[in-house]
């Protein structure tokens, strides 16, 4: 979690000091709908309920076709959990929220074409998801991916659209296993939340001339 805040502070360092220079900086507004995901346990599950999701990023280009983008994206959901025989575990205590905080870098394909009127990208993060129930929150590994295409305009505001994939990874539990000769030993259990989207943003690159 030091790390990730440490390198957070780095990119938003390089932001101030390059802000100056002309179409390099950008601010992102995000929205978009998540889909529903089933994450399995040793003896239940739980349903991650599908969601408008939204946010915002900063994104800085130190090349062209290369950027930089540290972004936050919320969904308001609820988790309901339920034993293998189909009986829910938590009525009336599903609520919730996922919290995507998230650093990474987007890559566009906008070749040696200066007014192109769509350009297709792809980008990835890494970050941290804090995980929000009725009562208490946590905070996890998590990791997106995007593709899609941005529609340039003459003014400061472009759009674009894109699908996704977000992920964040917890210890849940602990299993136990035997080695012949060695004994037994416990080993944390992991599960992985998948969840895929589709969405658009409006960008506004405030180094460009009108």
């Amino acid at each position: 979690m030091k790390k990730i805040i440490a390198i957070i502070g780095c990119v938003l360092l390089a932001m101030s000091v390059n802000a100056q220079e002309p179409r390099t900086i950008s601010l992102n507004l995000y929205g978009g709908y998540t889909f529903m995901d089933r994450v399995r346990f040793d003896l239940a599950s739980a349903d991650v309920q599908g969601g408008f999701q939204w946010g915002a990023g900063l994104e800085y280009f130190p090349t062209r076709d290369n950027s930089v983008e540290l972004k936050y994206q919320r969904m308001d959901t609820e988790f309901p959990l339920s034993l293998y025989n189909g009986t829910q575990i938590n009525k009336g205590n599903e609520s919730g929220a996922i919290n995507l905080i998230t650093i990474g870098g987007n890559h566009y394909f906008s070749g040696a074409v200066n007014d192109a009127k769509i350009i297709p990208f792809i980008g990835g993060a890494l970050g941290v998801g804090i995980m929000e129930g009725p009562e208490n929150s946590a905070t996890k590994f998590a990791w997106d991916a995007q593709a899609g295409i941005k529609i340039p305009t003459k003014s400061v505001a472009s759009f674009k659209l894109r699908a996704y994939i977000q992920s964040v990874t917890s210890t849940f539990g602990t299993d136990f296993w035997y080695y012949p000769g060695w004994g037994t030993y416990a080993v944390p259990d992991y599960v992985t939340m998948f969840q895929f989207g589709l969405g658009g943003t409006v960008t506004f690159d405030f180094n460009k001339k009108k």
